[in-house]
C-alpha cells in the first residue's frame, strides 16, 4: 500500500526495540527492519514482527554478484515482507537477477533500488567515489535503469523525486528517507527534506528513524509526521 510512514527500527538492544514497539502494540504502524537491527535480532524478527501486525520493510541493501542477489532474493521471499532493497550500481543483471528471485517464493516483495545514499553529497561523490558527474544526474540514471531492470521503485532523497518521476513513470515508486519537521537538524543525512516538501514531490513512501524512535512520544511524534504529510493523523 503507497502512502506509508515507515518507521525505522535502529536500537542497540532487544529491549530498547521491544519498549519501542510497545507504544504501537494495538495500532501496529509500518516498520523498516535494516542491517542494525536484523543483524542484531536475527530473520526471527521478521516472523515475530508480521505476526503482531508490523508491515515490514527490509532495508539490507544487497548488492553482490547476480547470482549471489537472485539466490538472497529468493530467500527472502519466503518472509511476509511488502519492500526489500538493492544496490542500483550493482548494475542491470544483478537487480533483473534480483528480480527473479523475488518472484521464486510464496511472497513477492516490492523491490526498491538504493540510487545514492542520502548522507552522499556532490563533494563526497567525487572526492570518495571518483564519480565526476552530478549527483541528480547519476541518481536519474540509476532510477532509469533500475526500472528498465524491473524493480517497482527507487530509494532517493526529495529532491530527486520530480526528477526521477519524470524520467521514469508517475507508477514508478519513490521512497525517502532523509526526513524531518524542520530542516534545523540533519544528524549525518545531507539531503533532506520536510514531509510537506515529499508530499508536494509525489513521494509514495517516507522513511522516519530518529525523529520518533528517540522523542519523548513517539506516538505523538509519529503522528505530527503523518499530518505534516497527509494533514490527517491517521
Amino acid at each position: 500500500m503507497a502512502n506509508e510512514l515507515f518507521v525505522a527500527l535502529d536500537f542497540n538492544t532487544e529491549a530498547e526495540l521491544n519498549a519501542f514497539l510497545k507504544h504501537f502494540e494495538n495500532h501496529p504502524i509500518p516498520v523498516k527492519i535494516g542491517m542494525s537491527q536484523f543483524y542484531m535480532s536475527g530473520p526471527k524478527i521478521i516472523d515475530e514482527l508480521s505476526a503482531r501486525g508490523f508491515p515490514i520493510f527490509l532495508d539490507l541493501k544487497s548488492h553482490d554478484i547476480p547470482n549471489t542477489v537472485y539466490l538472497a532474493m529468493k530467500q527472502l521471499s519466503q518472509y511476509p515482507i511488502e519492500m526489500v532493497t538493492v544496490h542500483c550500481m550493482g548494475g542491470q543483471e544483478m537487480m533483473a537477477a534480483a528480480v527473479d528471485g523475488a518472484n521464486a517464493g510464496p511472497y513477492r516483495p516490492k523491490l526498491m533500488g538504493i540510487t545514492q545514499l542520502t548522507s552522499t553529497s556532490q563533494e563526497m561523490m567525487a572526492r570518495d567515489l571518483r564519480m565526476t558527474g552530478d549527483l541528480l544526474d547519476s541518481v536519474v540514471h540509476l532510477a532509469k535503469l533500475a526500472q528498465t531492470s524491473g524493480l517497482d521503485g527507487v530509494v532517493s532523497s526529495v529532491l530527486e523525486t520530480r526528477a526521477i518521476k519524470h524520467a521514469t513513470s508517475s507508477d514508478f515508486l519513490s521512497l525517502t528517507p532523509g526526513i524531518r519537521l524542520t530542516k534545523e537538524k540533519q544528524d549525518d543525512q545531507t539531503r533532506i527534506a520536510t514531509p510537506q516538501e515529499a508530499k508536494a514531490a509525489g513521494v509514495d513512501y517516507l522513511v522516519v528513524g530518529r525523529p520518533i524512535t528517540q522523542a519523548n512520544d513517539p506516538v505523538a511524534a509519529y503522528h505530527r509526521f503523518l499530518f505534516a504529510w497527509h494533514g490527517t493523523d491517521a
